[in-house]
């Protein structure tokens, strides 16, 4: 299947004009709200027999997306954008902004709000972003995301990543994609893509591509030859996933995947909890059992698929969860958003099986209260320049949603 082609429209799918007509107005609904996206290579992957088919669940509408839940910036994004296109988050890592358009659209997305009409989060004139990081030579990473920057013309992707090879500072670029599992033909049918990627991905300043394979069913034999293609350019593939209810919140399909990907030498990097993210009740867990299912899976799993950590991708920085005991849960800042915090304090809460987010803990929420998130001077990261501006956390509580179907 070469250059498969793009759907827009719910209407389009053949599947879905089987649906009983009531059936058909409820996910229509959906859709008025939240986009969909999708591509006949992705679709052909669904078993349209079985209603409870993961990849389906991964792209298809559910009508309890309409659930009243979650924020649509619920990591608090806004707060680090620093220019258009551009927000700054950990002292050395940078992420871009660079398109709006995906090769289809996870109904569980935390960014859904970059496709809704009214959005402005995403440039295309990303040179007030490049400028942003050639003022900070504190920044040797550079996330270019979205969005999938591999929806972008192969030209803009060079122009782009030529940009950035430009700044000395900048030793680490990351590509940030769902193309591998959602469209590996755009590797496959386009030779010049991965030239441009050798190109880049240099010695002693690698490209990375973040791969998101969230079930091992996307692991497709096209698949694998674009991730062998990729490979052999001399960019390192690594993987991240959140954990996703009705997709891969079982051990043995989490184990499956994170064995998979090590076997085809991919570094399997973040296993997610799903974010509270406006529209996404039905695809999330609580935070302790997803941790249970992330933990059995590594049973089953060398020590090479076991690199990954479990994560909550939080305003105030990426927090491990780091084990439970029979009384307690145990967090950790793996990136804090404030450089002073000390990485070898644990947070350590009462367990809380209703709790979705570190913010449903107490004694978390009492911390929250008192932080308030770094801001940025001219001339840098806070210790390099006085900060202007400060911008208190504020605790939200996701525990009282019901259980998801």
């Amino acid at each position: 299947m070469n250059k498969p082609k793009y759907i827009a429209k719910l209407e389009n799918v053949p599947q879905f004009r089987e649906l009983p007509h009531e059936q058909q107005a409820a996910l229509l609904a959906v859709t008025r709200r939240y986009a969909f996206r999708s591509n006949e290579y992705y679709q052909s992957l669904i078993d349209w027999n079985d209603p409870e088919d993961p990849i389906r669940r991964i792209v298809f509408p559910c009508e309890d997306e309409l659930e009243a839940w979650g924020q649509l910036d619920a990591s608090g994004e806004h707060h680090y954008a620093r220019v258009p296109g551009l927000e700054h988050k950990y002292p050395d890592t940078a992420v871009l902004l660079a398109s709006d358009v995906c090769g289809a659209l996870c109904r569980f997305c935390f960014r859904k709000r970059l496709f809704m009409a009214d959005n402005e989060e995403v440039t295309r004139d990303i040179s007030a972003g490049l400028d942003y990081i050639r003022q900070h030579p504190e920044i040797n990473n550079v996330l270019v995301t979205g969005g999938d920057p591999l929806l972008l013309s192969t030209r803009r992707l060079r122009e782009i990543l030529v940009q950035l090879r430009a700044i000395d500072h900048v030793r680490i670029i990351r590509l940030g994609s769902k193309m591998p599992a959602f469209n590996p033909y755009r590797f496959l049918d386009d030779p010049e893509l991965l030239e441009v990627l050798r190109t880049h991905s240099h010695q002693d300043s690698r490209l990375y591509l973040m791969a998101q394979f969230n079930h091992p069913r996307e692991l497709t034999e096209p698949a694998r030859r674009a991730m062998a293609l990729v490979q052999q350019s001399g960019v390192m593939v690594m993987n991240q996933t959140p954990l996703i209810r009705g997709v891969n919140d079982d051990a043995e399909v989490l184990g499956e995947l994170l064995n998979t990907l090590s076997y085809l030498g991919i570094a399997p990097y973040y296993v997610f909890q799903c974010r509270p993210t406006e529209g996404n009740a039905t695809y999330t867990l609580p935070v302790e059992e997803g941790y249970q299912i992330f933990a059995n899976a590594l049973v089953a799993c060398s020590g090479l698929a076991r690199r990954c950590r479990y994560v909550m991708s939080h305003a105030s920085g990426k927090i491990e969860v780091a084990g439970l005991t029979k009384d307690h849960v145990h967090f950790r800042y793996h990136r804090p958003a404030n450089p002073d915090e000390n990485l070898a304090r644990l947070l350590v809460c009462a367990r809380n099986p209703e709790a979705y987010w570190l913010d449903d803990y107490r004694e978390a929420a009492a911390l929250l209260a008192q932080k308030t998130l770094p801001a940025y001077g001219k001339c840098g990261y806070p210790g390099n320049a006085k900060p202007t501006s400060k911008a208190p956390l504020r605790a939200l509580s996701h525990s009282k949603k019901s259980t998801p179907k």
